[in-house]
C-alpha cells in the first residue's frame, strides 16, 4: 500500500492527507436539520449528519489528493451508529481510489494487538467465510508496550500489504512530558524513531518502507533529526494548519525527492467554511471551501518545497 500511496502522491503533487475528524459544531446546521429530521435527534441521526458531511467533502475533493485520514474517536462518541458511519466512510473513500488512514492509535499487547490489527488492516475468519471488518490502508499505532505491540500489526502488514503510522513524536504541547526525556544521552522520542526505522527494515515497498513515522508539524527540527533517522520511513506530519504548522515549517520531513512525507490537514479543510478566508462559500456550500482550502494548502507546501531546493 506505501506504494500506491507514493503514486497517488505523485499523480497529484499533493503530499497532503485530508483529516475526517467530523465534530457536530463542524457540521452545516442544514445537513444537520436533514439527518435529524429523517432519524431524530440521535445517536443515528448525529451519525447520518457525520456521514453526509463527509460524504460532501469527499465528493469535492477526492481528485486532489491521494489520501484520507478518518480519526475513529470523532465516530466512536456516536456509539454504534458512528462506528457504522466511520465504515461507510472508509467504503465510500476506497470507491473514490483514495488510501485510508485509519487513525486509531491502537497498540496492546499479543491477541489483543492482533486483533486490533484483524479488525482495522486485516480479515477475520467467520466459519468458512472471510470478513474484512473495517478495511483501512495504514493505521496509526501507539509503540510505548513495545514490540510486543507494534509486531502483530506488521504481521498483519505483510500478509495484507498494508501499512502502519507509528507515533514518535506528537504535536500536542505536553508530548515532551515523556517523548522528549533523555534516556542514555539521547531524547526518547529518537530511540523510537530507530526501533520505527528497524521494523521498517523488513517491510520495503518499491522505494518507502510499509512502517512509516508520526512526527508533528510544531517540531520542525526534530523532524529534520527523525528524517536522517528514518530515511525510509514515510512520515505522518499533523499539526499543520489550525495547530500552527505552516509549508515552511515542513520541508526537513522531506527527503530530498520531494517525497516522505505526507501532511495532514483536518478541520483547516473540513470546517475552512468557518474562517475568514473561505467565508464567501458560506455553510451552503462547505464543500467547496474545503476544495479552496486544499488548494491553497498544496499551493503553500509546494511552494515551501519549491524554496528549498
Amino acid at each position: 500500500m506505501i506504494n500506491k500511496l507514493v503514486e497517488k502522491i505523485k499523480k497529484t503533487g499533493a503530499p497532503i492527507v485530508v483529516g475526517l475528524d467530523p465534530m457536530l459544531n463542524y457540521i452545516p446546521q442544514h445537513v444537520l436539520d436533514k439527518a435529524y429530521a429523517e432519524y431524530g435527534e440521535t445517536l443515528e441521526g448525529a451519525a447520518e449528519a457525520v456521514w453526509q458531511f463527509n460524504k460532501e467533502i469527499v465528493d469535492k475533493t477526492y481528485d486532489l489528493i491521494p489520501a484520507v485520514k478518518p480519526q475513529i474517536a470523532m465516530y466512536e462518541q456516536f456509539g454504534i451508529p458512528g462506528l457504522m458511519a466511520f465504515k461507510k466512510t472508509v467504503d465510500y473513500c476506497k470507491s473514490k481510489d483514495l488510501v485510508i488512514i485509519g487513525d486509531v492509535k491502537r497498540g496492546d499487547i499479543g491477541s489483543t494487538s492482533a486483533a486490533y490489527a484483524t479488525a482495522h488492516l486485516g480479515k477475520i475468519k467467520v466459519g468458512s467465510k472471510e470478513y474484512t471488518p473495517f478495511g483501512e490502508d495504514f493505521a496509526t499505532v501507539n509503540p510505548y508496550l513495545g514490540s510486543d505491540g507494534v509486531n502483530p500489526f506488521v504481521d498483519v502488514c505483510k500478509e495484507e500489504k498494508k501499512g502502519l503510522f507509528i507515533l514518535v513524536k506528537t504535536s500536542n504541547p505536553s508530548s515532551g512530558e515523556f517523548q522528549d526525556r533523555i534516556i542514555d544521552g539521547r531524547p526518547l522520542y529518537e530511540w523510537v524513531g530507530e526501533k520505527v526505522a528497524e521494523w521498517g527494515a523488513d517491510c520495503m515497498g518499491d522505494e518507502y518502507s510499509y512502517i512509516g513515522a508520526v512526527v508533528g508539524a510544531t517540531y520542525p527540527e526534530m523532524g529534520k533529526v527523525l528524517r536522517e533517522i528514518m530515511p525510509k520511513s514515510y512520515i505522518l506530519v499533523p499539526g499543520y494548519g489550525a495547530q500552527g504548522g505552516q509549508g515552511k515549517d515542513l520541508v526537513h520531513f522531506f527527503n530530498e525527492d520531494g517525497l516522505g512525507a505526507i501532511v495532514n490537514s483536518s478541520r483547516g479543510i473540513i470546517a475552512a467554511y468557518k474562517q475568514e478566508a473561505y467565508a464567501k462559500f458560506g455553510p451552503e456550500n462547505f464543500g467547496d471551501a474545503s476544495r479552496a482550502a486544499v488548494e491553497a494548502m498544496v499551493a503553500d507546501i509546494s511552494g515551501a518545497l519549491a524554496a528549498a531546493k
